[in-house]
């Protein structure tokens, strides 16, 4: 007997809803020649057909269904109609990693299938070849990427994740209501000659490892800089470099704002599948005018993130009980969150703090991970350590090739950071 139909978290169905393609992936990256794609299946049948989420199928509401114009019993569940089939989810890549991400990124995958699928990727840059994992974001989040990816990796022993959980401090109503306050102010986006213009593009780059040291060393008060801080101060000075600063853009002032995800996941629940996580939005310090200046307004915009996730975390346990009682309510709550204007970017840094693995014995050399397409007038920005090597991935929905065009002035930014 399958296994009764499931409702959407609260953050599924706000990632649902949202109007964009909503893709995310991750690829972990192996030096040697790849294994034969039978093996990948077999490795894949073995370790992940244990795992419910990696069956569930997105189940929509047919439109003639009894109350559905009232949201009673109109909202998609997860349900699982079979087990995944390896030969239709685990496939050769078509195409090089950052080509793959291109075609990728801009469209859901096909519906009434598992949103899911792990490319093998030959020739990716450095040598060796890549294991790319894409899925519908609303079936899992960056952290659930990880976590599979590690699970197929050798040895039964589940493969250590980075890092540990965050410690969020306690929070009250007083913070809700402060965050809500945060979170209705109004911004803007990033400037464009013609939104109806707009397309995606997707551009990966290596950090150099010695260049984020030296950006990240203790400056005057003695305190060194965090990836985040870094990466986001970072962003500040190629969104200025490339737009101007913005007082020179057109239309209405008001603050840039970057969202900044959260994982709410507990020791207990660290390997959990599925979107366990929230998106603080903080102002990006594009207005300051030297690099050295928007590093400390970053540091500063960073330091409450932890408390703020930890109202978040209060805001949804109260969401919870209010979706229970007016369904309809998670619709009205979705939308404007992501639109460019109250979101221009996302700043993301995934760390990778793996003892060493191998897949088929080719050693395991690094993680990149693809952040999701948003919105016209948004770029994403993702980073991931991994050792000493450090990958960023940039996703934009504006120019042909303006990914690739930030992506380099975020390494301008961080050369002049290094000094």
């Amino acid at each position: 007997m399958a296994p009764h139909p499931e409702k959407l978290s609260f953050a599924d169905e706000v990632l649902l809803r949202n109007g964009c393609p909503g893709v995310v992936g991750m690829a972990a990256v192996f030096a040697g020649d790849p294994p034969d794609l039978s093996d990948v299946r077999d490795r894949v049948a073995e370790r992940w057909g244990v795992l419910k989420r990696m069956h569930q199928v997105l189940e929509h509401p047919r439109a003639d269904a009894p109350d559905a114009r009232r949201g009673l019993r109109g909202t998609p569940r997860w349900t699982v109609t079979g087990p995944f089939d390896p030969d239709v989810h685990v496939l050769d890549s078509p195409a090089k990693l950052e080509d793959l991400w291109g075609h990728s990124t801009d469209r859901p995958l096909p519906a009434g299938l598992p949103p899911w699928r792990l490319y093998l990727v030959p020739g990716v840059p450095g040598g060796g070849f890549a294991l790319s994992l894409i899925a519908q974001h609303t079936l899992i989040d960056g952290r659930s990427l990880q976590t599979l990816l590690c699970t197929l990796m050798d040895g039964t022993a589940p493969a250590q994740l980075s890092g540990r959980p965050t410690r969020l401090p306690r929070a009250g109503l007083r913070d809700v209501c402060g965050e809500i306050r945060a979170l209705t102010a109004p911004g803007r986006a990033l400037p464009m000659d013609e939104p109806t213009g707009a397309c995606p593009s997707v551009a990966v780059l290596g950090l150099p490892s010695h260049l984020v040291t030296a950006a990240r060393r203790p400056r005057a008060d003695g305190r060194r800089a965090s990836l985040n801080e870094l990466l986001l101060s970072a962003v500040a000075g190629a969104l200025r470099g490339t737009f101007g600063p913005p007082g020179q853009w057109p239309g209405e002032g008001g603050a840039v704002y970057s969202a900044v995800p959260c994982d709410l996941r507990t020791q207990e629940n660290l390997r959990e599948l599925g979107n366990i996580v929230t998106a603080v939005r903080v102002r990006v310090p594009v207005d300051a005018a030297s690099p050295e200046a928007r590093l400390r307004q970053s540091q500063l915009m960073l330091e409450d993130v932890p408390a703020r996730a930890a109202a978040h975390a209060v805001m949804f346990s109260l969401t919870s009980a209010v979706r229970r009682m007016c369904p309809w309510a998670t619709r009205l709550a979705t939308g404007r969150g992501y639109r460019p204007s109250y979101m221009a970017t996302s700043t993301t840094v995934l760390r990778w703090h793996d003892a060493p693995s191998t897949f088929y014995g080719r050693d395991f050399r690094q993680g990149i991970v693809l952040p999701p397409l948003h919105r016209p007038g948004n770029a994403s920005f993702a980073a991931v350590k991994t050792g000493d090597a450090l990958a960023l991935t940039v996703v934009c929905n504006m120019r042909p090739g303006e990914a690739r065009v930030l992506g380099e002035a975020v390494i301008a930014e961080l050369e002049v950071l290094a000094g």
